[in-house]
């Protein structure tokens, strides 16, 4: 009976969601805060990401008269499951390791890809010509960093399964299992291409500035979410703070997995971790830099991050005799 009600409880409790959740509110709420204060300003209370969210959970909903109310009110509910699901699979050094019947890397993969697509679809579902124009902007976002992002995780994946006799091991836990034994990848010289890679897809993937360009408040009014109140933008809220812990906590994983001991502390390490890089990779790059057009944050990506993932792909295959 334990083993049967396993799953739903790592599911709805821990790593995802209430703890996913709260811990994304929170990583959002020091990011405000820390932004503010990087741009000599008091900011918001840590706190606000909550109360944005019961806000909006008790005021009611709209829906078009021009959309698709079926496929409108869907969308935000595809984008919170599937981001769900994902941090099912994140493992946490020395608290949590996923079961290999959950998914793997592969999976994770195409996972982080559901929360793109349920607000392209709700866009378009909404019948605004912002939703259609986001939509459009956000298929384009997608086709720059997914290629980058993808030749970070094989590199990763390529390192641990040479290392350890294989081809390429796309299981978390053994890449894990890898570091635990020899150390974390990010102390590797031959895996800083991928780290710095992966730190460049970070702020795309979580759609922040500069690359907020399919919601661009400033040019298309929020574009996909621009018809959504209520408990729908509050799901997509959700949707948001849940890919936040997944994309940072697939950094820590992928580079950084070690853990000190002890459960609490391991815990803490890890958002501590998750701090870090989300103060490293979004929090300063939005406070210091303004948003990018659609082609220049295409050509971007086509650019530095692809290079440097193929990069770490040549350095991975020539090294692999020296794990």
């Amino acid at each position: 009976m334990l083993e049967m009600l396993s799953p739903f409880f790592h599911l709805l409790l821990f790593p995802g969601g209430l703890f996913a959740l709260a811990c994304g509110l929170l990583l959002k709420g020091v990011d405000r805060k820390v932004a503010a204060r990087l741009q000599r300003r008091i900011g918001p209370p840590l706190h606000q990401p909550f109360v944005d969210l019961i806000k909006l959970w008790h005021k009611d909903s709209s829906v078009p008269e021009t959309a698709q109310s079926r496929v409108f009110a869907w969308a935000p509910h595809v984008g919170v499951t599937g981001m769900a699901l994902a941090a099912l699979l994140i493992p946490i050094g020395g608290v949590y390791t996923p079961s290999g019947a959950y998914g793997d890397l592969l999976v994770l993969l195409y996972l982080l890809a559901v929360p793109a697509v349920a607000l392209m679809i709700g866009g378009a579902a909404s019948g605004s010509p912002f939703g259609a124009i986001g939509f459009s902007r956000e298929m384009s976002m997608m086709l720059a960093y997914e290629g980058p992002l993808l030749l970070a995780l094989l590199s990763v994946a390529l390192k641990v399964g040479l290392a350890t006799g294989g081809v390429a091991t796309f299981s978390l836990a053994e890449i894990v299992r890898y570091q635990q034994a020899h150390g974390a990848l990010l102390f590797d010289p031959v895996m800083w291409p991928a780290v710095v890679t992966f730190l460049f897809v970070i702020p795309a993937n979580l759609g922040v500035v500069p690359f907020d360009i399919p919601e661009a408040e400033s040019e298309i009014l929020e574009g996909p979410l621009l018809e959504y109140s209520g408990k729908e933008l509050g799901l997509f809220q959700i949707m948001s703070a849940l890919k936040m812990v997944v994309v940072l906590g697939l950094g820590v994983t992928l580079f950084c997995p070690t853990a000190p001991g002890g459960l609490l502390l391991s815990l803490a390490w890890f958002i501590f971790k998750c701090l870090v890089l989300m103060v490293a990779s979004v929090t300063v790059v939005r406070s210091a830099t303004g948003r990018l057009r659609i082609d220049q944050a295409f050509s971007f990506y086509f650019k530095w991050p692809e290079a440097l993932g193929v990069a770490s792909l040549i350095l991975v295959l020539t090294t692999r005799n020296f794990p």
